[in-house]
């Protein structure tokens, strides 16, 4: 990997989109606030893989066809916005994707661990502006008839991906060391249970209203 392709321009733009709480990040810090140590990490990581269909996306001109075909559009974005929505329902039910009270052997296991991963992915595997964000986004910091177009394309979104993971992560982390004070108080679980669970219903309306 080349690191002459990473211009400080890019690293400062690609850290303040990052950083945007998004359903990304209210996902890994539900994790860390409410799951077991080490469970925001496994989010974490869910996430920064769902964004791997859309960087593939990108390249094979895909975010083109998302971007022409109003039908493939509003199916996967439809599909994004009822996900959104079964997740803030299991949180303001405290059941279902990120229910609190789940099994304890579940919420320890390699397949529970494999359950969060999947569930982070899916959040952006269905969200089709991601692929249309990275068609525009990452060209912007490639010259224009670079002969190595297409490694620079790689180097800068195999970058992304690993901010991506490292923020996330960090955020997790940070939620996780609170979490021990959230759980003590049944009153303050409860109320920031129902404020994530707002959070992605308002990120599943936004969505639901986003054009192409």
């Amino acid at each position: 990997m080349s690191l002459g392709y990473l211009s400080p321009e890019f690293l400062l733009t690609a850290l303040l989109v990052v950083l945007a709480p998004g359903t990304g990040v209210i996902y890994t810090l539900s994790y860390g606030l409410f799951g077991r140590p080490g469970q925001s990490m496994t989010a974490a990581a869910g996430c920064t893989l769902g964004i791997v269909p859309h960087l593939l996306a990108s390249v094979l001109g895909l975010a083109a066809l998302l971007h022409a075909s109003a039908l493939a559009f509003q199916l996967v974005k439809f599909l994004g916005v009822a996900y959104l929505l079964y997740l803030a329902w299991g949180l303001w039910r405290e059941s279902g994707a990120l229910a609190v009270s789940r099994p304890e052997e579940e919420r320890g296991s390699a397949n529970g661990h494999f359950r969060i991963m999947a569930r982070g992915a899916l959040i952006n595997i269905l969200n089709p502006k991601l692929s249309i964000f990275f068609l525009a986004f990452l060209p912007q910091f490639i010259p224009e008839g670079a002969p190595d177009a297409m490694a620079r394309f790689f180097v800068l979104a195999v970058t992304f991906m690993f901010m991506t993971f490292a923020v996330f992560v960090i955020y997790g982390l940070a939620a996780e060391q609170v979490s021990q004070r959230v759980l003590a108080s049944a009153r303050a679980m409860r109320w920031l249970q129902r404020t994530f669970a707002a959070a992605f219903a308002a990120f599943a309306v936004k969505l639901a209203l986003t054009e192409r």
